[in-house]
């Protein structure tokens, strides 16, 4: 993105630095990370992250009026509905990739936490392993890193002592995810907990005898539902906890979302089941499920024979495909990046706040890191940006 960066960088690399990066991130992290980070971050203007925070912002406000929540409602399983829902979503992702004329275009956009205590220590390990220098910053908006986990700390742990509070999710210790939770533990105290190790006492919960005060949600229903995964609590129990991120709003912005924004950095977005007629160039659309995570189900260029399979067409959107710009030189060619930017919506705040970065790169049709597997300067990384 910034050649001089991308050039230094690069004439500078070797194979035993790389090797050093992953061992750092596995000792820090406590555990070996599963999946592929990139032998290099991604160096960009502020002017452009800038304008990606911004457009989030934009979209996300589009989705917080009353006439979009209300079709929103139809999205929520019964099974899945929460009681006291929070008036916003505290955690939110915005993705764009970089069109050809240098401009961001939304490819999804979620209100689910995702690695909001593993990319900050990602983009240190980059900084430490390849000694990058303090005049490059990997956190938005000017934030350093304790005012970061200060702001973090609020979102998650709130006024609650940390062993009252835990991070919900599925089998943690067998997540992909898992040097997050490692990490979020470590900053904050707040400990990864099995759905299914969760007890129920008339309206609270407990683990291992400790009443639960607030739940750091990170359980996807997806998972719940294709693991058949039971929990001894209804979702839809008037339960005595507070959710960090409530679970609502996975279901209310997410691709769901996408048909309904009108901005100029959203490509053109149909219901599957709301298409008078299936376009000719098929080619030049992605076909989407509304409800997956890393990419599941997400078709480049379907054919006919694949929007026939397709039972329930409720469940999918057509996207028109953007073409993006390959702008990272690598030793093995040029390299597209996708930018996740990340935001934690506090209740006093009047809007999100975007606060860093997860940058995904590669050179094949998508960019997650499943799909970029055998090839090497590709996978997760972290955005720098000079200043």
């Amino acid at each position: 993105m910034i050649s001089e960066l991308r050039r230094a960088f690069n004439a500078s690399w070797t194979p035993e630095k790389y090797a050093r990066f992953q061992t750092l991130l596995d000792e820090g992290c406590g555990t070996h990370v599963p999946f592929r980070n990139s032998e290099t971050p991604v160096f960009f203007p502020r002017e452009l992250l800038d304008k990606m925070a911004a457009y989030g912002v934009e979209l996300v406000a589009q989705l917080m009026k009353p006439e979009y929540l209300r079709h929103s409602d139809a999205t929520i399983p019964p099974q899945y509905n929460v009681a006291n829902e929070n008036p916003k979503p505290m955690f939110i992702q915005a993705d764009f990739g970089i069109d050809l004329a240098g401009e961001p275009k939304l490819v999804e956009i979620q209100a689910f936490p995702s690695l909001y205590a593993y990319q900050p220590y990602l983009a240190e390990t980059y900084r430490k392993a390849y000694d990058l220098g303090f005049d490059l910053h990997s956190l938005l908006g000017g934030m350093e890193g304790a005012e970061y986990i200060d702001l973090l700390r609020r979102a998650i742990v709130a006024d609650h002592a940390p062993e009252h509070v835990v991070l919900l999710e599925i089998d943690p210790l067998h997540q992909k995810t898992l040097p997050d939770f490692l990490l979020t533990e470590r900053l904050l105290g707040v400990r990864a907990v099995c759905v299914t190790k969760v007890e129920k006492r008339g309206r609270k919960l407990y683990y291992e005898g400790r009443p639960i005060e607030r739940i750091y949600n990170r359980a996807i229903v997806d998972e719940l539902e294709r693991k058949a995964i039971k929990p001894a609590f209804d979702f839809r129990d008037d339960l005595d906890v507070e959710w960090a991120g409530h679970p609502n709003w996975y279901f209310r912005i997410s691709k769901f979302s996408i048909p309904y924004l009108n901005h100029v950095s959203v490509p053109r977005t149909i219901f599957l089941d709301q298409v008078r007629e299936i376009p000719a160039d098929l080619e030049s659309w992605v076909l989407k499920p509304l409800y997956s995570f890393a990419g599941l189900g997400v078709v480049i260029g379907p054919t006919r024979a694949d929007i026939d399979a397709i039972a329930n067409r409720s469940e999918y959107i057509l996207q028109e495909r953007v073409e993006f710009a390959a702008t990272i030189d690598t030793p093995h060619g040029m390299t597209k990046a996708e930018v996740r930017i990340m935001y934690i919506w506090l209740p006093e705040q009047d809007a999100p706040r975007a606060v860093t970065t997860i940058i995904r790169t590669g050179r094949g049709k998508m960019m997650g890191v499943d799909h970029n597997r055998n090839l090497e300067w590709v996978g997760a990384s972290a955005g720098f940006w000079p200043g």
